[in-house]
């Protein structure tokens, strides 16, 4: 991206200037100014700003915010076995950790079983397998789910997994009303930037809404979406890109309710949101700030929606994988500590810290328990939680936040211009590429400073003794699954499976029939692949 570029109309990147150039910029090409002051902030802002737990959320969405309860302390975490994932589930309860945030390995990502010959090398390697109704009983096996939240980064096959938990906790003896959590079910940032789709938009998008109406009926405390600009980030947006794709993909989500019948005030209250945290601390609370500003005006101005909760982002904060840095490992607890106490002068909901070797392996059980404390100490000791807002009035942030609303609204201009999100795919995936590649050069040219990779480097690179996946845990999983598949009555197998193709061409709320399978001992991958038999695969465009 060229300095002509950005002073031509491009609002969502940094430019590339060289490290000699006096100016600053943050990763949204918003040029930083030596000092702010009372002129740069709008006659109209106390306002504007309201107070918070009132419209339009600016300042956070309780009146009292963490003075009178803490946000959820959720630690993501899961891999190889369902049975090792639940003693670290266990393992963080029991050092204080308040909710519980369940990682998937890529064949449950996709919807396959662990079993499926594309699927070799990959069983437990990123997250937990999850190919049965067992496989869920064991990992939430002695955890009362009545007493947990738990979130799920599941997308495709979303409504599965949340059925599976469904099963499991009426097992427990807790009914469905009383369970609680999260499945992050957003397939538009799939396709985007993520990559881990299975049916095309359409279909997809059904299954979304599907969900949507089930939990209304039968499962009213679950949030039904994760309205993910995590991943976005991740691949290499800048803020005001995160912020604008996120929204957009969220007013998709909303529209898509209402198309099929649902009305706003219905879903909107169980819509929640998950974005990432940076190093830039002023950038993060302004992105945070300017995010519920614009939701708050969004729904009630497009959508007509009367529900307070409708109209308030709820969100789930992660810190940013992609900053994490394998040089000097170590220094990357000083990087999500800033990253998590800007999440919570920002008004995050819930919090995950990374650990520290994230970017060797998954987090080793010391890693894990320092990002826990990391968030406690930002809890007691920074002061963070003193005061509702504690940015508010800063000249700097406010005029980051409306600098930000105000790029990320002319983003969503042109998204709406394409028809919407789901229209739009391909221009906000070459957007975050371009901006992945601002990065990278600013990064090349010493522009932007990375300590200990292109400035204060050291030697050799000091490997940490980190969480290696046992090789023998995916054959047992796969020993597990042939065990489980041998013991069903397959002809109820074969009904129930029919019964799944024969919904998806239909256009019935395709859950109540998932859920009958996975109880008769379907696996995921038969499941999902009879949907795939109807709804087909997604295929990119070239």
């Amino acid at each position: 991206m060229a300095l002509e570029d950005a002073e031509t109309g491009d609002i969502s990147v940094a430019p590339i200037v060289g490290p000699d150039d006096p100016r600053r910029f943050t990763d949204s090409g918003i040029e930083v100014k030596t000092l702010y002051t009372e002129e740069d902030l709008r006659p109209d802002l106390v306002e504007e700003l309201g107070r918070p737990g009132e419209p339009p959320f600016t300042r956070g969405v309780h009146a009292e915010m963490y003075r009178k309860r803490l946000w959820t302390m959720r630690q993501y975490a899961g891999y190889a076995s369902a049975k090792e994932s639940n003693e670290r589930y266990k393992y963080l309860l029991e050092h204080g950790s308040t909710g519980l945030s369940m990682a998937f390995d890529l064949p449950t990502q996709l919807g396959l079983d662990s079993d499926d010959p594309m699927c070799l090398g990959e069983v437990g390697r990123t997250g937990v397998a999850i190919d049965t109704i067992d496989d869920m009983r064991t990992a939430f096996e002695g955890i009362p789910l009545d007493e947990v939240s738990t979130s799920m980064t599941i997308n495709a096959p979303a409504a599965c997994l949340l059925l599976l938990y469904q099963l499991v906790g009426e097992e427990q003896g807790v009914e469905p009303a009383q369970l609680r959590g999260t499945t992050q079910n957003d397939i538009l940032k799939e396709y985007i930037a993520r990559g881990n789709y299975i049916y095309p938009p359409a279909p997809s998008m059904r299954l979304t809404t599907d969900l949507f109406a089930y939990c209304r009926e039968h499962v009213p405390r679950w949030n039904t979406v994760s309205i993910s600009g995590y991943h976005f980030r991740e691949k290499g947006s800048s803020a005001v890109q995160e912020v604008a794709f996120t929204l957009a993909n969220g007013m998709a989500y909303v529209q898509a309710a209402l198309d099929a019948g649902l009305a706003v005030d219905d879903f909107a209250p169980r819509l929640a949101f998950f974005f990432n945290g940076h190093n830039n601390v002023f950038q993060e609370v302004a992105k945070f700030r300017a995010a519920r500003r614009m939701w708050a005006e969004l729904m009630t101005e497009r959508f007509g929606a009367q529900d307070p909760n409708s109209i308030k982002i709820r969100f789930h904060t992660q810190t940013g994988g992609v900053t994490l840095t394998a040089q000097q490992a170590v220094n990357n607890i000083v990087r999500v500590a800033l990253q998590g106490f800007a999440a919570v002068c920002g008004g995050t909901q819930s919090l995950h810290t990374n650990g520290y070797d994230e970017a060797l392996a998954l987090p080793s059980e010391r890693a894990a328990k320092i990002a826990l404390r990391t968030q406690q100490i930002i809890a007691h000791e920074s002061g963070a939680t003193d005061t509702v807002d504690p940015f508010a009035g800063s000249y700097y942030v406010e005029a980051l936040t409306d600098e930000i609303e105000s790029r990320a609204r002319t983003l969503i201009d042109r998204i709406d211009g394409m028809g919407g999100s789901v229209e739009a795919i391909a221009y906000m995936t070459s957007e975050i590429d371009e901006s992945a590649w601002g990065y990278q050069e600013r990064y090349r040219t010493g522009q932007d400073i990375v300590v200990g990779v292109n400035k204060y480097v050291e030697g050799e690179l000091e490997v940490e003794d980190i969480l290696r996946v046992d090789p023998e845990s995916e054959r047992a999983q796969l020993d597990r699954l042939a065990a489980f598949k041998a013991d069903r009555d397959p002809e109820l197998v074969e009904r129930r499976l029919g019964e799944v193709r024969a919904a998806a061409e239909g256009t019935e709320n395709l859950l109540p029939v998932l859920r009958e399978a996975l109880r008769d001992r379907c696996s995921l991958g038969e499941v999902c692949g009879a949907m795939r038999d109807v709804f087909g695969r997604y295929q990119p465009a070239a």
